[in-house]
């Protein structure tokens, strides 16, 4: 009876992690992400080429998480590479999602602010950089 729960649990956490899969892309493509950040950067000739690289970004991601034992040689300079763009990806679904829901004007406009806008929003980077570069120096340590 073993093997057929052993079956069972296949088949729950592959349709699990299908389902998990497909709301996090709709959520992306419902953001317009990839072609909002393709408008803003003057690339958008590439806007094809940057959805495929989301999409494989998601399966490489998903295939280190789960199979962490694959020897993957690259060494601590591809670790900050890979760990820094899926920052740079991360915050740009974050702003996107910020963006579509019009938090920023919306909390502007009852703190009163009229100007110095771009320094808050820089004021805001830093800070979510400086907590990430402490949580993985010293809190993850741990």
């Amino acid at each position: 009876m073993t093997w057929m729960t052993d079956l069972f649990l296949v088949f729950v956490g592959l349709t699990a992690g299908i389902a998990v899969a497909a709301g996090a892309f709709a959520l992306i493509s419902g953001l317009g992400l990839v072609p909002r950040l393709a408008g803003k950067t003057s690339v958008a000739s590439f806007c094809i080429a940057l959805e495929n690289a989301v999409i494989a970004g998601g399966i490489f991601g998903t295939v280190l998480a789960l199979f962490g034992e694959i020897p993957f040689p690259l060494g601590n300079w591809f670790a900050v590479l890979y760990g820094s763009a899926a920052g740079i990806f991360a915050g740009c679904l974050a702003m996107a999602l910020a963006e579509v829901l019009n938090v920023f004007p919306i909390l502007f406009r009852r703190m009163g602010l009229k100007t110095g806008l771009d320094l808050l929003i820089f004021a805001f980077a830093l800070g979510k950089t400086a907590g990430s570069f402490y949580y993985f120096a010293v809190l993850s340590e741990m």
